[in-house]
């Protein structure tokens, strides 16, 4: 049974569609999101652009500040472990200690040694030791979002020793490089809007449990053979907002969703997504894509389900697989709509599984479409023309 929304934390966040029927089979999770209102202030909690879902079975905590919701003093004089003077150790989470937006400079000392789910996001940190984190060995979340961190004063034995360590943030600082020295067991690692321009080779190879890497709005140029070596695990890819010009090699074919939206590609080779074999979710939105620069046979991947190439520079609709069921075209300079860009051939089986067609500002209307489409795409939910 699903357990109810906490009270200011529940909205709807853009999810591809596996990704929300995959999350509706786990037993209890929450979505949580923060409501920006003109009474109070906003808190920015987009945690890399994909939510933070909590499964309260395993006492997992609200990611929501206590601040203003908790009277400090009672949860002081009641709480029989020690707490840090900066932060707030809630009783109802007595492995959550929440020391964010405090204008802390470091890692507060004496941290229960207890701590599971430490929250240090916007504070002014800029530098992470093994001293801070030494009397904790059962970390599982770090969130370190909106501060100042920078890759020269992150030594390698503060995260290497924290070897139960799965979700770590730090979106929104000054990293210049993927920190090494990762802990093996790390399942998400959110790095997003930093400086980040390499990546070392050694990085990631024992790195068999991540599942979701998140380095959109980085500066990567490139990605060479050995830098993403170890990811065997890795279902979600975030490289957008970067500074690719063409689509990057060397990626782990076990990837479902990869996102290169907010590129300078120059065009797409027919080998562009080769060896993806369980590529679904593909998007490639605003990044000057043209008609001509698309080779005919790139998207012949049975596998995808969505493909977003919306504010791009098309003039065409390009080819795509039969079983591809979403395809997001707006915002292009499309004229004509071609049966054959969905259906190589019509027949008792042989049409497209499209349910959700995007076309809305192009140049073209529904006078555009040939009588004959109805029959290539006869199990379309939605157009947008």
């Amino acid at each position: 049974m699903w357990a109810a929304f906490e009270e200011e934390e529940c909205s709807r966040q853009n999810t591809s569609p596996a990704v929300s029927m995959a999350l509706l089979c786990c037993t209890v999770v929450v979505l949580l999101w923060v409501f920006d209102s003109a009474s109070a202030t906003a808190v920015h909690m987009d945690y890399g652009g994909v939510p933070l879902w909590i499964n309260r079975l395993l006492g997992e905590p609200s990611v929501l500040s206590l601040q203003g919701r908790m009277d400090r003093a009672w949860f002081r004089a009641n709480n029989p472990q020690a707490c840090p003077q900066e932060c707030d150790c809630p009783i109802h989470w007595p492995t959550a200690v929440y020391c964010e937006h405090r204008g802390l400079a470091d890692i507060p000392d004496s941290l229960p040694g207890g701590t599971q789910y430490l929250f240090l996001q916007g504070n002014n940190i800029s530098s992470l030791s093994s001293l801070y984190l030494a009397n904790i060995t059962g970390l599982r979340w770090l969130i370190l979002d909106n501060n100042q961190l920078q890759s020269d004063k992150l030594y390698q034995a503060a995260l290497q020793n924290q070897t139960k360590l799965q979700y770590l943030f730090a979106n929104h600082n000054h990293l210049r490089s993927v920190p090494n020295a990762l802990p093996a067991g790390l399942k998400q690692l959110r790095l997003t809007h930093n400086q980040i321009s390499s990546i070392s080779p050694e990085t990631f190879q024992k790195l068999h449990n991540l599942t979701l890497l998140l380095l959109q709005g980085n500066r990567l140029q490139t990605i060479a053979e050995g830098d993403l070596k170890g990811l065997v695990s890795l279902n979600l890819l975030d490289l957008s907002g970067n500074s690719f010009t063409s689509i990057p090699k060397h990626l782990p074919p076990s990837v479902q969703q990869l996102y290169l939206s907010n590129n300078r590609l120059s065009g797409l080779d027919e080998d562009s997504f080769e060896g993806f074999l369980q590529l679904k979710h593909l998007r490639l939105s605003d990044c000057g894509l043209k008609s001509h620069g698309i080779q005919t046979e790139v998207f012949n991947v049975s596998s995808l389900v969505e493909l977003d190439l919306s504010y791009n520079k098309l003039t065409t609709v390009p080819t795509v697989p039969t079983s591809l069921q979403y395809l997001y075209l707006e915002a292009n300079k499309i004229q004509e709509f071609n049966v054959t860009s969905f259906c190589r051939e019509v027949g008792p089986t042989s049409y497209s599984r499209m349910k959700i067609l995007r076309l809305d500002g192009n140049k073209m209307t529904y006078q555009h479409l040939p009588p004959d489409w109805v029959f290539c795409l006869r199990v379309l939910e939605r157009i947008y023309v």
